[in-house]
Formats: structure tokens, sequence, C-alpha cells
């Protein structure tokens, strides 16, 4: 006899706050992972594994490894995302962090191209398409997680939770990197940069732990339940067979978001030190400034349950759109208070709303039978050509621009406006979704 739960039982209670514990550790490894390379790549990976080349094209070298990272985050998101639905939440969740964990670490432990020439640079790309492929599901089963256990009602907040943990995880990185930055640039270059990859060990014992312990969520066991026929279907050819058009508004939906998070959080550190600030002083602007939006995301949960998720993620994509040239402006000035001050608007307005909504608008966008794998693909993909090539294209710009900032805003002002419009139609969309 199968045994149901209630939702107000205590089972249920004890479920929900272990799923969210576990998928805000699993988010802040993720953010904290990538931004820590991030900040790697803008400051150490050039020297240290592109030594041979000039500062600038070490420079666009340290930021395609990061690129790459990204390359792999569709693939993990598809297979990962698929294995979410056919076989359930938990596994999945637990593959993720596992993949993740073990690519983090291996970079800290990693010789340099000093030491090991070309096989260092293949094993660093190998360990970023490691990490990548693991990330690519990590956030979309968190959000997913967190979704199905509570009330429809209350998903922007509850998952704002969650996608407020990204700039918490971006914090810490900074925050370490920053710490080791203190120690002069020859033990940084030498040993330092390795502490912050390998202090990463910790938070995936702790996440390993709590997701160990993970149920199925109610919502997934009452779908299996009612569609026994789920089990035979190919979630991901179902996605792609009745669901692309979903993907694609998915997909759009966050490219604002992707494209304001990744610029601030990894090529704001490369311009404002570039622009002549202390690099101490770009990565404390770094951290102060996103710690902004780890306080206001779920206040963007909360207006989403209350004026609807589509309706504030379409306002922060409004914002990043008025804001784009602003930012850059003041980035560029070498002034440590522009600076925070750019990273603070980015953070403070534009990121709490993308954020705090886009948990409930991409769950509602697609059913629970394809749900991880949809939004996976969705996310993961805007991930490789978005996030990813974000501060590569942005800093390519630069250099075209001769050093302008003009061109780099008006690519940041037209991913969010490209966003504004997919929310629009993905708003009609959600009507019309049958479970």
């Amino acid at each position: 006899m199968e045994k149901t739960i209630t939702v107000g039982s205590d089972p249920l209670r004890v479920q929900r706050r272990r799923a969210i514990s576990a998928s805000l550790i699993g988010t802040a490894i993720e953010w904290y992972d990538y931004a820590l390379y991030g900040a790697a790549a803008s400051v150490v990976i050039g020297p240290l594994f592109f030594s041979g080349a000039g500062s600038s094209a070490a420079s666009i070298a340290a930021f395609a490894t990061f690129a790459v990272g990204f390359v792999a985050r569709p693939v993990g998101g598809a297979v990962i995302g698929h294995l979410g639905d056919r076989f359930g939440r938990r596994p999945a969740m637990l593959l993720s962090v596992v993949l993740m964990g073990t690519a983090t670490v291996g970079i800290g432990l990693l010789p340099t191209a000093q030491t090991w020439g070309a096989w260092s640079i293949g094993l660093l790309v190998l360990f970023r398409l490691i990490q990548g492929f693991g990330a690519g599901a990590e956030l979309t089963g968190a959000m997913t997680l967190v979704a199905e256990y509570v009330e429809p009602k209350k998903r922007g907040m509850y998952t704002s939770l969650i996608l407020s943990t990204p700039p918490l995880g971006i914090a810490l990185a900074t925050i370490c990197f920053f710490s080791v930055s203190l120690l002069g640039d020859e033990a940084l270059l030498s040993w330092a940069w390795r502490i912050p990859f390998l202090v990463s060990a910790l938070l995936f014992l702790v996440a390993l732990y709590i997701r160990n312990k993970l149920e199925e969520t109610p919502e997934y066991t009452q779908a299996m339940g009612k569609a026994q026929q789920m089990a035979k279907k190919l979630p991901l050819r179902e996605v792609f067979e009745s669901h692309w058009r979903r993907v694609l508004l998915g997909f759009f939906a966050i490219t604002g978001h992707n494209a304001t998070n990744y610029i601030l959080a990894v090529f704001s550190i490369s311009l404002m030190v570039g622009s002549g600030m202390a690099r101490s002083q770009a990565l404390l602007a770094v951290t102060l400034g996103s710690l902004v939006s780890v306080v206001l995301t779920p206040v963007g949960g909360w207006l989403a349950d209350r004026f609807g998720s589509a309706r504030i993620l379409a306002a922060g994509n409004i914002a990043g759109l008025l804001l784009a040239f602003p930012i850059f402006w003041m980035l560029a000035t070498d002034q440590f208070i522009f600076g925070f001050l750019a990273i603070a608007l980015g953070y403070g307005l534009v990121i709490p709303c993308t954020s705090g909504a886009q948990g409930a608008f991409l769950t509602e966008l697609f059913p629970v039978s394809v749900r991880f794998s949809g939004i996976a693909i969705a996310r993961e993909m805007n991930g490789a050509i978005v996030a990813g090539l974000s501060p590569l294209i942005a800093a390519a710009l630069l250099e075209l621009g001769n050093g302008s900032v003009g061109l780099p805003a008006g690519f940041l002002a037209l991913c969010c406006l490209s966003s504004a419009i997919a929310i629009y139609l993905g708003a009609h969309a959600k009507h019309r979704i049958r479970y």
C-alpha cells in the first residue's frame, strides 16, 4: 500500500526543510565554484597557464577557459535533467554535486603550465568541462525540488531563497580570493590561489550528506502515479517534440539575467583593474555589491507571488536595459565608490527581480513530467551561449571599441530587451500549460 503525505504532516515539513537546505548548499557550491574560477580567470589563470602569450591574449585565453565550462552545461543539464524526470530528483541532484565538487578540488590540485606544459592546460579544460556538466543541472534541480515541495502560491518566495544563493556564492568566492590576494602577488601566483579551490571540498561533503537523506517530491510522486506511461517515455525526447517553444521562451527569458550577472561577477573585475583600480579594491567592490542581492532577492520572490512572476521578471530586465550604460561608465572610472555603486545597482535592482521571479516563472512554464529537463535545457543552453560568453564578448567589444564601454554596454542592453519580449510571450504560454 502506498504511503501518502499530507500538506500539514510532520514528515513533509522535515523533507521540505531538508530539500531547502540541500538546495541552498548545492547552489552555493555551484556559484562559489564558478565565481571562484571567474575571479581566478581575471587574475591568475592567464599568468599561470598562458604565460607565453601577451597580456591581452592571456586574458582572453583565460576567459575562454571560463567559457569552456559553459559548453558542457547544456549537455549536463539535458542528461542529468532527463535522469531527474525519468528516475527521480534525488539521484540527479546527488550526481550533479559529486561532479562539481570533484572538478573544483581537481583544479586546486592541478600543476601549472610551468610544470606540466600543455598537459596542465588540457587537464584544466577537462576539469572545467566536468564542472560545467555537473553544474548544468544544479540550480535547475534545486528550483524544481523546492517548487514541488511548496504550495504554488508560495513558489516565488521559496524559489527566490534558492536564487538568492548565487550572489552569496559569488561573495564567498571573492572574499576567499580577496583574502589570499592580500598575501601578495608572489604568494598568490605560487600557492595561495589554490586555497579557495580546496575549501570547496568542505561544502561538497556537507551537501552530499544532506542530499543522501532526501526523498522524492510529493508532486513528482503524484504525477508518476497518475501517469504510469511516463516511465516508458523519454522526457528528453518529449521536451524537443512537444515543448520546444517553451524551451525557447525560457532561454530568452533569462538572457538579460545571465548577461548582467556574469558581466558584474566576472568581467567587471577585469574592467575595473584595467581602468586603474587596485585589484584588491575591485574584488572588494564585487564582494560588497553582490551581497546586496542576497538580501533583496527574496523581496523579488515575494513580489512575484504578489504581482505575478512575469511582471517582476520583466521589470528587472527593463531596469537592466536602462542601467546598462550607467553601470559600465561607473565601472570604467577607476574609482572604488563608483565601482561599488555600479555592482550594487546591478545586484540591487536588476538581479533581485530576475532571480526572485525566475524560479516561479520557469517551473510554471513546463509540466511536471518534463519540468527538470525543460528548465535545464533552457537555462543551460543560455548559460553556454550567453552567460559563459558574456565576459568574453564584453572583453572583445571593449577591445574593438578601443577601450570605450559603449559597445559592451549596448550588448548588455540588447540582452535585457530580448528577455523582456520573451517574458511577455511566455506569460501567455503559461496559461495554456497541460500537466
